[in-house]
């Protein structure tokens, strides 16, 4: 298995797709830092020799935020939005829905599950 990012390659799936288990590069930058790399899309990861492994662990080294720095980065976003208190911060602090989606129905995976709340006893069960 080769090891690009810090992360284990597949051997046995096309490079472009192999590619894509580090986080932060999706299918399209894959096949853009093999076309830098002057690599084929059909190779498989296993058959790569060792001057390609390198080409590429190199690109992704000096062009691209990938793996540990990106998730970071993207928690500091977060934490500031936080700390100034903005809408997006807020949505953030509570677990709700941060893009305008709607909260009264849906929203379940940010919300969690249903947390069911008892009705109001009315008054003549109360007797």
């Amino acid at each position: 298995m080769p090891r690009i990012a810090g992360v284990d390659i597949p051997n046995d799936k096309r490079i472009d797709v192999a590619l894509t288990r580090i986080y932060g590069i999706g299918l399209y930058t894959a096949q853009q830092i093999l076309g830098t790399a002057r690599i084929e899309l059909e190779v498989r990861a296993g058959k790569l020799s060792e001057d390609e492994v390198s080409r590429i662990a190199n690109i992704i080294e000096n062009d691209y935020v990938v793996e540990g720095q990106l998730r970071r980065t993207l928690q500091q976003n977060i934490a500031r939005l936080r700390d100034i208190r903005c809408h997006r911060g807020l949505r953030h602090i509570r677990g709700l829905p941060v893009r305008g989606q709607r909260t009264r129905t849906n929203a379940r995976t940010r919300k969690g599950p249903k947390k069911t709340v008892a009705g109001k006893k009315s008054v003549k069960e109360m007797r």
